[in-house]
């Protein structure tokens, strides 16, 4: 199993963070990957990564970052993508969110063109974090879609019309997480109409456990009930899933060890 998406470097995590790592992958994860949130969160990430060989760090500006000063937070951020002898498997976490605070749309508009830019040119994948922005993310990558453009919706909460027009774009994958385990989830309907080449799967810990947890802390041992789920969803083995899933975010974050 790949865990594509874990805050594993939160302070949440500070008291058993060892503990947690290293029971997951005795429970059969081959990878966690970590995304990037602002220029506090950084050093963390990077210690975990560099005490984990198999804890892969992104890099990018998470929107509730975004400021009034987000050109300078974003500079930090392309010297260390562009310039840091730090290999990022990824940038991200990126993306809108309108959910808490609509005061700088324009800026997080700004803030994400910049950044899938920046990946076209690294050919990195980009990590959307998408909160009540679908519309003002697709218009965007309407615009900059192209060849060299690829990633995922990372805890993808739209509905058809939304997945049917992110996998248009050819190269991106939807994030399924702990949600999908919910009961008034809409997630499984719309991935009986989607083809597991296009799901990869997450965690989002701390945030988003799954059920029979929810409400409390998640860890990335936990992918496992997403996989439990994704298996009664599609009607094939958990064995399936793993090898499908653990496929699709190989190819997309293009992880050959």
């Amino acid at each position: 199993m790949i865990d594509t998406h874990a805050h594993i470097y939160s302070s949440k995590f500070d008291d058993d963070r060892d503990e947690v790592i290293e029971r997951a992958f005795s429970e059969g994860l081959e990878y966690i990957l970590m995304p990037n949130i602002d220029l506090e969160s950084m050093g963390p990430m990077l210690e975990v990564s560099a005490k984990y060989e198999k804890c892969l760090p992104m890099m990018g500006l998470h929107p509730c970052g975004v400021d009034g000063s987000f050109e300078l937070l974003l500079q930090q951020v392309k010297k260390e993508l562009f310039e840091s002898k730090n290999e990022y498997i990824a940038v991200g976490e990126i993306g809108i969110d309108l959910y808490w605070d609509k005061t700088f749309l324009e800026q997080q508009i700004k803030a994400f063109r910049m950044q899938v830019k920046w990946a076209k040119e690294l050919c990195l994948p980009i990590v959307i974090h998408a909160r009540e922005s679908y519309c003002e993310l697709l218009n965007v990558l309407d615009e900059e879609n192209d060849d060299r453009l690829t990633g995922v919706f990372h805890c993808f909460s739209g509905n058809q019309e939304d997945a049917s027009h992110i996998l248009s774009y050819g190269g991106f994958k939807l994030g399924i997480g702990g949600t999908v385990t919910y009961k008034k989830s809409e997630l499984p309907s719309i991935l009986k109409g989607i083809d597991l080449s296009h799901v990869i799967i997450e965690t989002d810990a701390p945030y988003l456990s799954p059920r029979p947890f929810r409400g409390k802390r998640n860890e990335s041992s936990y992918v496992k009930y997403v996989v439990g789920k994704l298996a009664e969803i599609y009607e094939c083995s958990e064995g399936h899933i793993i090898d499908k899933t653990s496929q699709n975010a190989k190819l997309l974050f293009n992880i050959k060890h």
